[in-house]
């Protein structure tokens, strides 16, 4: 997170230049857990110590834990401390912040909590000038997703409050589903309440920065897009590594496993980014329908030829940053005889005019050697190595790689000639650092998102097709290792870049994995 010290004055003045929200009041279910404390509460203090929040923005937080409002001022005060590093400036925005903040304790079960929510809302109307606009955030786990849904709707808090005048959005953070059959039964729940254009799917990995930058990357440069294709792409690469484990999640990681957990919305999502199609408008209607077009294109892996395609382990004990840590199986809440998948590796095809016979190489995995998140574009070798017994035989090929994280930045490895009166090649680097180039880190993902909802700019949020889509394609796999079992299911030690069998899966193409 910056400090406001920090950020250099094209930075501020980018930030500056978006405008400010509709006057609103947000609701957060389940403002006693760790997403709260840990994302949504530091990314508003930033949204408004950077002024870029309407005046007399509130927040109402509901969960069961019993709390008066000056004690979840007084929580949220300290978890915005905790992880925001604050200066002398930025301290004396905290207790305005936390003036802002309410609480209402109550189960989500029980409809007169929903009549008193009403009642708060229209206090804070009058009050805080809130305008009637709501923006109901729902951090709790999926199964309560219905049961809010519902009563907002029984309490008549669903639709505008002035039709046409105000708004009202719901934001409903993943896993949407945890099947095709199950997302569609929740999407015939939100959508039986609220309009699709009311709903705001999250997936905090669009708001990244650098992800964001790569729709720039493509189609703000006139030098890259031409290239973006199978002409000149020989295969594209994207990480998405994870240092830690299970930690306390074990029981929640039994039932999602890695393809679930990542692959089914994060990683999918990356890859429909790096292939999709220009737009006419940067609209989200415009760019949502180009990312759908991509899962369509997908090539569906059939079930009997998953282990073609897919490569799934567990990690065992091993070292990571030179200490000892456990097996998967041996983690609290975890099955010992567990089949669960905390690594997969995908090869996938687009099956386009743009993207025909170019392999998309997925992995990612938990316990891995360090985190990570990276695309990798490796052009075609030329066609004829013109330089012979200069080295250029054993050269690396031109490798575009675009790091979500850390150290947001894109670089470009292309061949120089290394100094000296004879010819010898080397690969070289060209690097693009946002803390270098702009003096400050980029805002983290759910400030840039939180911020879009309250403008109600869709652009970055998942639709109810491509979520569908996005389970059409991964269901099939999940059957199939449903009924494996363990077999197949290869392992890897903890702090290692995963399993063997990965390595030999793309090794098979005469390709391997970047070396991150």
């Amino acid at each position: 997170m910056p400090e406001t010290a920090e950020l250099l004055n094209p930075l501020r003045e980018g930030i500056r230049l978006r405008r400010t929200p509709d006057p609103c009041a947000m609701v957060i279910f389940g403002a006693s857990g760790d997403l709260t404390e840990r994302k949504l509460m530091p990314a508003l203090f930033y949204l408004l110590r950077e002024r870029m929040l309407p005046p007399g923005f509130s927040v109402m937080g509901c969960a069961r834990t019993h709390r008066t409002d000056d004690e979840f001022r007084q929580m949220m005060g300290e978890a915005v401390r905790k992880f925001l590093r604050l200066n002398s400036e930025s301290e004396a925005f905290v207790e305005g912040f936390e003036k802002g903040l309410y609480y209402l304790a109550d189960d989500f079960s029980n409809p007169k909590a929903y009549e008193q929510l009403r009642t708060t809302l229209d206090r804070l109307d009058q009050e805080k000038g809130t305008a009637g606009n709501r923006l109901f955030y729902l951090a709790t786990p999926p199964s309560f997703f219905p049961v809010i849904v519902k009563n907002l709707g029984a309490a008549g808090l669903a639709k505008p409050k002035e039709p046409g005048k105000t708004w009202t959005r719901i934001v409903l953070e993943k896993p949407f589903g945890r099947s095709l059959d199950s997302a569609r039964d929740l999407n015939q729940v939100v959508t039986g309440v609220f309009e699709e254009d009311q709903v705001y799917r999250i997936d905090h990995y669009l708001g990244k920065e650098t992800v964001q930058n790569l729709l720039v990357f493509r189609f703000a440069n006139g030098i890259f897009e031409p290239f973006w294709n199978r002409r000149y792409i020989d295969h594209v690469q994207i990480t998405v590594a994870e240092e830690l484990g299970v930690e306390n999640r074990g029981a929640y990681y039994e039932e999602a496993g890695l393809l679930r957990d990542m692959i089914q919305n994060h990683v999918l999502q990356l890859l429909s980014l790096v292939a999709m199609e220009p737009t006419a408008t940067f609209q989200a209607t415009a760019v949502r329908d180009e990312k759908a077009k991509v899962m369509r294109a997908l090539r569906p892996i059939r079930p009997e030829a998953v282990q073609d395609f897919v490569v799934r382990g567990q990690y065992a004990e091993g070292y990571v940053g030179g200490k000892k840590v456990p097996a998967y199986r041996t983690e609290p809440k975890v099955l010992p005889t567990s089949c669960t998948e905390t690594y997969a590796a995908f090869k996938f095809f687009i099956d386009n005019w743009r993207w025909a016979d170019v392999p998309f190489y997925l992995r990612s995995g938990k316990r891995l050697a360090k985190r990570v998140s990276e695309i990798s574009i490796q052009f075609r070798r030329v066609p004829h190595l013109l330089f012979r017994g200069a080295g250029a035989e054993g050269i690396e090929p031109n490798i575009l790689s675009i790091r979500i994280q850390p150290n947001e930045g894109i670089s470009l490895k292309f061949c120089a000639k290394l100094p000296g009166t004879t010819m010898q090649i080397r690969p070289v680097k060209m690097e693009f650092l946002y803390g270098e180039s702009f003096g400050a880190a980029p805002p983290t993902a759910y400030e840039t998102l939180l911020l879009d909802c309250m403008l109600g700019d869709a652009t970055l949020f998942n639709r109810a097709d491509a979520v569908d889509l996005s389970w059409e394609f991964v269901d099939p796999i999940l059957d199939r290792w449903k009924q494996d079992g363990t077999k197949g299911l290869a392992t890897y030690p903890a702090g290692s870049w995963g399993p063997k069998e990965a390595d030999d899966f793309i090794e098979r193409d005469g390709r391997e994995w970047r070396r991150l």
